[in-house]
């Protein structure tokens, strides 16, 4: 099980980056048009980097639902592969079988 504060730390970073999305996509398209004049594209990235660096979707960590662990994480099945590896032992999850040969 993962530390609490970590978990809850992702959390808000993942709120913040669905709270900013819309701010910093639009910013980021004024930033890079260069149809724009300068100063303009300039004042967007200021901007840009005046967002709280927590609201940016790369600083978001992809975590276990069932354990909070960081690491060897399956998108699809947004858990680890410990955990997927425990609920099939436990015959939790329809159609997955321990193979053996």
């Amino acid at each position: 099980m993962a530390k609490t504060s970590s978990v809850e730390r992702n959390e808000k970073r993942r709120r913040m980056a669905k709270k900013f999305a819309s701010k910093r996509t639009r910013l980021k398209a004024i930033a890079t048009d260069e149809q724009r004049p300068l100063e303009e594209r300039f004042e967007a990235r200021l901007k840009l980097a005046a967002l709280p660096r927590n609201s940016a979707p790369s600083r978001v960590r992809n975590r276990c639902e069932v354990t909070g662990r960081p690491r060897a994480y399956y998108r699809k099945l947004k858990m680890s592969r410990i955990a997927l590896r425990e609920l099939a032992s436990r015959g939790q999850i329809p159609g997955m079988v321990k193979s053996s040969w």
